[in-house]
């Protein structure tokens, strides 16, 4: 299955921008599966203090009429999160696309940031503490929001059932190293493929650099500034063989592995 990463910029012109060469990009390559940032489209809303609803609202609604332009990526899914209110409550939505049945609703986001720069905990509320594995035709995958990748805990489930972890990331330039590291270890831990999109800024609070890494911990495509978007094709054949090697054994009792 081809999965597509890209990371994109939230002002609008470079968006529009980036938007075409985006979709030119998923139609040459033939791509099946278009992850996209965390919260694409909309403003960081997270950076300010405190929560203001006139620019919520805003963001919503941008949100809703960049979604309605999904169907331009010619992809048969689309994975993303947006800013969603539910019953009176903001929240940072998971979703999957598809051109059958439009924007359908996945988990929310649970473990948020609360500190100068990254008021996430005063924008949403509290999601989905439950991470459960979903379906995307034949693919199978886990959602971990940005700061979610460092739920370790959230891997033990995914082992054996999730093919690829999906990772939407509004994360900074001078962080990479280690959200790559936590990317890394979401791979080899699952047994599954570990695949995250970024957004990108000018001031660098969000730094791009996107990746698709195998579940053996190698990396198989990085974005950059000159190559924004990357389509790598994923074996969900090759995924049964290598979903019970190691370290995913030592955590299921009476099995055994060669290292």
């Amino acid at each position: 299955m081809r999965i597509t990463v890209c990371e994109l910029p939230h002002e609008p012109a470079p968006l529009r921008e980036a938007w075409a060469g985006l979709c030119e990009h998923t139609k040459r390559q033939a791509a099946e599966v278009v992850l996209l940032p965390e919260c694409a489209f909309v403003p960081p809303l997270w950076e300010c203090w405190p929560f203001d609803y006139s620019r919520w609202e805003r963001a919503v609604q941008l949100s809703e009429a960049w979604l309605a332009r999904l169907p331009e990526l010619g992809t048969e899914f689309v994975v993303g999160t947006r800013p969603v209110e539910v019953g009176g409550r903001p929240f940072n939505q998971g979703f999957l696309w598809f051109p059958t049945s439009g924007v359908v609703p996945l988990r929310r986001k649970y473990f948020l940031p609360d500190q100068p720069g990254n008021w996430e905990a005063q924008w949403f509320d509290d999601g989905d503490p439950m991470f459960p594995v979903f379906r995307a035709g034949p693919l199978s995958f886990g959602l971990n929001i940005c700061s979610e990748l460092w739920a370790l805990e959230t891997y033990g489930n995914y082992a054996g059932h999730a093919q690829v972890v999906m990772s939407p990331r509004a994360t900074g330039a001078g962080t990479y190293a280690k959200w790559l590291a936590a990317g890394m270890v979401a791979a080899v831990r699952t047994g599954a493929y570990s695949v995250s999109s970024n957004r990108v800024d000018v001031t660098g609070a969000c730094g791009g650099r996107s990746w698709v890494i195998s579940p053996e911990g190698e990396i198989l495509a990085l974005t950059t500034p000159a190559a924004p978007f990357a389509t790598v094709d994923v074996d969900l054949v090759a995924w049964q063989e290598t979903r019970a090697g190691y370290p995913r054994y030592v955590f299921t009792r009476g099995t055994t592995a060669t290292l």
